[in-house]
């Protein structure tokens, strides 16, 4: 039970803070020219200048924009306490599982096309994964009495949506978690030490040879039965190469990065970008030490392969411009990327009707493309968070789209989840009052 409330509690604090601004459409059946103003978010503005004023992070920057017009940024602060250049939305930052979403819109794509069905089995484009054995005690042994053969074949929809049953290194305790650290299942690189235990250790080299061995691990739950925060999207990364004859990168930049003008996103940033790479820090005791400086980052080096749940850099300019594609439901700047139809199917609900009606998180939250989305009076709000305090969402009824980004660990530390959307929803509610 304490393991199972562990894991509600990461999960909750992972996600977008409740969405606090969920229903402020109501408010607004039409936005002032003003909001586009720096001026008409004071609230964002003092949530900003409060963090970087009192030195509890380096920098902030703020991404905020309706519909297809230009992104308005609001940014304090500079790239690293030690660097003298201003952040600003050109900033580079470790982004982790804002990743999530692009994998699982590059995987929606696919199943529009055709190439991939959403309800397919894994084990078709994988076969390693036609014979899954389960934990009976979650978190429990790796041993044959706490064994038992998965009921129903893993598929692409569990995969994206977390109810797949495979485990996650920042979520399990139990000697699953060693085990995964030392096959090297380590989907994403933090720092130059990645060797210590608190880094979860240094990956394989190779996507493929990672979901091999990822398949000879057994599953935390039963597949189809829980939402538990998962590797399924970094190996939903291998099933798009397999699919699309395409290596995951490659596919990615074809698919999103270049049509969207994303120039600085990538899984490896050029060493001619130092200037503006931003320092990462690890928050202890109330103290932010550096832990991967932004002249000297992990992210210079060729990653050992694509980690398609955590494994991107970019900037609050260029993750603006997925989400402007998003509201623009697949279409921006006159050209198309995604059909609308596909961006509806990863925005909205996707968990399998499998699902144990026991299951915490599911009584709560909806799930689509490797992100939360909204229910009731909150539907058409999608997006994900980011291990280093990075938060991208987009509510689609408004047509808004709001990104921020800063560089701390553990994220859970600071309760930006829970503020930045409350800043907004104050502010919109202000506008809607002028």
């Amino acid at each position: 039970m304490q393991e199972l409330l562990r894991d509600i509690e990461l999960t909750r604090r992972q996600c977008l803070g409740g969405a606090a601004m969920l229903g402020a459409g109501a408010l607004l059946p039409a936005l002032p020219a003003f909001a586009q103003s720096p001026a008409a978010w004071p609230n964002v503005t003092r949530l900003i200048s409060s963090y970087v004023d009192s030195r509890k992070v380096a920098n902030m920057v703020v991404t905020l924009g309706f519909g297809q017009d230009d992104p308005m940024v609001i940014a304090a602060g500079v790239d690293s306490f030690t660097a003298p250049r201003q952040s600003d939305g050109r900033s580079i930052y470790r982004i982790y599982s804002m990743t999530k979403p692009v994998t699982g819109m590059a995987a929606i794509s696919l199943i529009d096309e055709g190439k991939l069905g959403l309800d397919q089995p894994l084990y078709e484009i994988l076969p390693k994964y036609r014979n899954m054995q389960v934990q009976k005690v979650y978190d429990g042994p790796i041993t044959p009495d706490n064994l038992e053969p998965a009921v129903r074949p893993i598929t692409i929809r569990q995969m994206l949506t977390h109810t797949a049953g495979i485990g996650y290194g920042i979520v399990q305790q139990g000697p699953i978690a060693a085990a995964f650290r030392e096959n090297g299942i380590v989907p994403g690189m933090v720092t130059r030490l990645q060797a210590l235990p608190i880094f979860r250790g240094t990956p394989v080299q190779g996507l493929d040879v990672f979901a091999d061995r990822l398949a000879e691990m057994p599953l935390v739950y039963q597949p189809g039965t829980r939402w538990s925060y998962s590797m399924g999207l970094d190996l939903m990364g291998r099933v798009i190469e397999v699919v699309s004859g395409q290596p995951f990168d490659r596919f990615l930049q074809e698919r999103f990065f270049d049509p969207l003008a994303m120039g600085d996103t990538g899984f490896q940033v050029p060493r001619e970008n130092a200037d503006r790479m931003t320092t990462s820090y690890f928050l202890l005791n109330g103290t932010l030490l550096p832990i991967d400086l932004g002249n000297n980052s992990i992210y210079f080096d060729k990653p050992p392969f694509p980690f398609g749940g955590a494994g991107l850099a970019s900037t609050p300019l260029d993750y603006d411009k997925f989400l402007k594609m998003l509201v623009g439901f697949g279409e921006t700047g006159g050209r198309r990327v995604m059909s609308e139809q596909a961006v509806r199917l990863g925005t909205s609900n996707i968990l399998p009707n499998t699902i144990s009606p026991e299951d915490t998180f599911t009584k709560t939250w909806d799930f689509g493309a490797g992100a939360r989305v909204g229910r009731g009076d909150e539907a058409g709000v999608y997006g994900w968070a980011g291990a280093a305090g990075t938060i991208g969402f987009v509510h689609l009824p408004l047509g808004l789209r709001a990104g921020l980004f800063t560089q701390y660990m553990p994220q859970m530390e600071y309760p930006l989840l829970e503020e930045f959307p409350a800043a907004i929803r104050a502010d919109l509610a202000a506008m809607g009052r002028a």
